[in-house]
């Protein structure tokens, strides 16, 4: 905690406010893509949860869990996955990117941000679960 007594690291006020938006944004953004693709929702919704596996992860340790988590939720694999699917005409290749990318957007929309490794609860967007108040 600094001396605010915020969290050291985490966002708050209107910046919080507004990433958890444009997470808002990219989950409704990357659902309207998927659906204007014409992308089968079955197949979105076995992949939509499939980055939440990382949470596997946190039974080795924290550091490791943060980790896992944060490669599964971050936009960098999706993004270049989706240049690869358009660049190589891979239906399936974009609508994996697609979901993914819409996956990690409703996360950061409820608040489930980038972890630190000082425990799951500990993400760049605030503190969350039940050590969120204390």
């Amino acid at each position: 905690m600094d001396e605010r007594g915020t969290e050291a690291g985490a966002v708050t006020g209107g910046v919080r406010i507004l990433l958890r938006l444009e997470g808002l944004v990219l989950f409704a953004g990357m659902t309207a893509l998927y659906a204007a693709w014409g992308g089968s929702w079955t197949v979105y919704l076995l992949l939509f949860l499939v980055p939440d596996l990382s949470f596997l992860a946190y039974l080795s340790d924290a550091k490791f869990g943060a980790l896992a988590y944060n490669a599964a939720h971050s936009y960098m694999a999706p993004v270049t996955l989706m240049t690869l699917g358009f660049g190589l005409a891979s239906p399936l290749t974009l609508s994996i990117a697609l979901i993914w990318l819409a996956h990690i957007g409703i996360d950061r929309a409820l608040g489930y941000g980038l972890k630190y490794s000082a425990g799951f609860g500990f993400t760049h967007l605030g503190r969350i679960g039940r050590q969120k108040d204390g």
